[in-house]
């Protein structure tokens, strides 16, 4: 973390002035700390600018969370073997601490995670610092939503590292950046305090769109993640603040594709997502070029011709979801055809050409023809640049929302109350009610209520399920692929968590290793 020692960095993000007030990012130049924090308007500027590392989260998420787990897989291509020893590794269970070395250049999980704690405290220590004004509203609106996400970074870092050092301060010396490594509950702890000093600073949302800044049924979500994943559980209070977003002014959209619509961002079931805007500005997503497979015609998809026969994480093929994972669901699932799509078409050698996409409900492949299942949730063409979509990253959800709320009440044996929760999202999936509310068909549900969000790899390590269900991934993956070595899905507790990234061990000699990493 040294290139973090007195380190702000300011992205400027402006706020767009139409009715949706979405986050957006205007960049400006010539800024330093000495010459910024001199009014209200600058700290709103600098706090927004503390948003844009949750980009760099959802974007670790799809290969670290979503292609660790039960859910997706990839397409191996033998041109792109440079991935093998990197973004492969870790699907596989293969990693060490330097596999995340092909994703440095738009910042590994770990440092990304840091870079937007530091840019946090730096708008603690300041607002604190500096006579700038302001009302007491305004601070602690700021300072909530700050606290906020400190909070989420490293509530993001403790669910995938373990315990981390507690970065509290401005970094203003060398001596504050090189810190050792807190414990788990020292890690949780800091989280919990963090979101109880915020949720009184921030706000219920009252209409739609919302800004797509944090609120109160944000942070109460993430207090209740946290309750729910620590090492000691304390599902009680987890369930007091679920309660409170329900009675919250979210509500479930009438049909679960349209909550993924860029139309529809940051709608009445949204209480938290990661925000883009298509455009020449560079806060576009890309995502659904990742997702579709590599194809010499991508226009049969995407309305648009491109390329995304590049190599490594910047091609298609990857996220792919497993046939495990579309057999799972139940007959009449309406999720199913809007959460994935199948594309047809020819293939010569590895050079595979778009046909026609069909949907999955009783897909059967025409004869001499080879096909690709894909993850539609994030397809909505026609794009007019290539690799530049409008696509938000769902983080936080009211069906998710209700989901964890009937896990916490299981938990407690309250299943009866968790019944009316749980078959709210199935009703809305077009499933019949169910008549009892179990930790399994919970998990069922979460699974496919919210599949390719990045959840459900913490999901299993939460429920204690994940070294069993990722064994039997392995033992799925070996028969169907025989250039799968025996080495790999050997999935035991010590793989539940990553490695500190090398580049970090070797800059913090503070650091310790987590057991079963070199």
């Amino acid at each position: 973390m040294k290139n973090k020692i007195v380190y702000i960095f300011i992205m400027i993000m402006g706020l767009s002035s139409c009715s949706k007030d979405f986050l957006y990012l205007d960049p400006e130049t010539s800024l330093s700390s000495a010459s910024f924090f001199k009014d209200e308007v600058q700290f709103n500027q600098a706090l927004v600018g503390a948003y844009t590392n949750l980009r760099g989260i959802a974007l670790m998420g799809f290969v670290m969370d979503e292609m660790r787990s039960d859910n997706t897989f990839f397409t191996i291509y033998s041109a792109d073997r440079g991935s093998e020893v990197s973004t492969e590794a870790m699907v596989k269970f293969v990693d060490n601490s330097t596999s995340s070395s092909l994703l440095n250049s738009i910042g590994n999980r770990y440092g990304n995670a840091y870079e937007g704690i530091a840019k946090v405290n730096t708008i603690l220590s300041r607002i604190v610092e500096n006579d700038v004004g302001m009302t007491q509203a305004s601070i602690d609106a700021i300072t909530g939503e700050a606290l906020f996400l400190r909070a989420f970074y490293y509530f993001d870092l403790v669910t995938h590292y373990d315990g981390v050092p507690l970065q509290l301060e401005e970094v203003i010396s060398e001596e504050g950046a090189f810190l050792p490594r807190n414990t788990v509950e020292e890690t949780y702890a800091q989280i919990i305090t963090d979101l109880t000093n915020a949720i009184p600073k921030l706000s219920v949302p009252t209409s739609f769109p919302q800004s797509g800044r944090a609120t109160k049924g944000a942070a109460k979500m993430l207090l209740a993640y946290a309750y729910m994943s620590k090492p000691s559980r304390d599902y009680a209070k987890a369930e007091m603040e679920l309660l409170d977003i329900t009675n919250m002014n979210y509500s479930l959209m009438d049909d679960y594709a349209d909550v993924f619509d860029p139309a529809q961002k940051n709608n009445k079931e949204s209480i938290f997502e990661v925000q883009y805007k298509s455009g020449n500005d560079g806060q576009h997503s890309d995502f659904i070029w990742r997702f579709i497979p590599k194809t010499t015609n991508t226009e049969a998809i995407l309305g648009i011709h491109g390329t995304n026969l590049r190599g490594g994480i910047t091609s298609g093929g990857w996220n792919v979801p497993t046939q495990e994972m579309v057999d799972s669901y139940e007959d009449g699932d309406l999720r199913l055809p809007a959460s994935i799509a199948v594309a047809e078409g020819t293939q010569v050698g590895e050079a595979f050409t778009t046909e026609a996409v069909k949907s999955p409900v009783g897909y059967t492949p025409s004869p001499g023809k080879t096909y690709y299942y894909f993850i539609k949730k994030y397809l909505h063409p026609p794009y007019t640049v290539e690799w530049n979509t409008d696509d938000n990253w769902p983080v936080y959800r009211y069906s998710g929302a209700l989901l964890l709320l009937a896990e916490c009440l299981v938990a407690q044996n309250k299943n009866a109350q968790a019944l009316p929760y749980l078959n709210q999202v199935r009703v809305r999936a077009g499933l019949p009610e169910l008549t009892e509310a179990t930790n399994e068909n919970v998990a069922v549900e979460m699974r496919h209520e919210l599949a390719f969000e990045n959840r459900r790899w913490t999901d299993l390590i939460r429920i204690g399920k994940a070294v069993e269900v990722l064994n039997a991934k392995g033992v799925r993956m070996k028969e169907l692929y025989g250039w799968l070595l025996p080495n790999t899905f050997n999935v035991t507790e010590e793989r539940l968590i990553y490695p500190i990234p090398y580049r970090e061990m070797q800059i913090n000699s503070n650091l310790v290793q987590n057991p079963g990493y070199n």
